[in-house]
């Protein structure tokens, strides 16, 4: 069995939750280092990003990989995808529902096949099967 390639970040934070703030990097890739706050979290983002947008940008990438994949296996690889992930939060709630928005420019495709090949993609991406507590919608369409 290969061994997994094991991605990793860190989150430093002081104060308490509604007064507090922190930090999270991206440790394996050095790539960016976020201001984070339950302020952002609850009321508005104002240059500060949270779980959810982390995790909405996660998805996005690897459900547009996942599509990817599929298109090329069904031999019409995609010209462009434009994915965007929305992920819903409540204080006290916690994550309510995701949604995938994808506009798609493939050629060669008809509706049927391509609903199905972005559904296939939604349902055995990685980072949709990890979040199978949440109710996920697709909402895809060909260019």
């Amino acid at each position: 069995m290969p061994q997994p390639l094991v991605s990793k970040a860190h989150t430093i934070w002081n104060g308490s939750l509604t007064d507090g703030s922190g930090k999270v990097s991206l440790d394996s890739s050095g790539l960016a280092t976020f201001d984070i706050s339950w302020k952002a979290r609850s009321e508005a983002h104002n240059g500060t990003t949270t779980p959810e947008e982390l995790i909405a940008a996660a998805h996005s990438a690897c459900f547009s990989m996942a599509l990817s994949n599929g298109l090329a296996q069904n031999d019409t690889p995609p010209q462009e995808l434009h994915t965007s992930a929305d992920v819903a939060f409540v204080a006290g709630e916690g994550i309510t529902g995701i949604t995938l928005n994808l506009l798609a420019t493939v050629e060669g495709l008809d509706e049927a096949k391509f609903q199905e090949i972005a559904a296939d993609a939604k349902t055995n991406c990685p980072v949709s099967q990890a979040l199978a507590g949440v109710d996920i919608t697709l909402k895809a369409r060909l260019a």
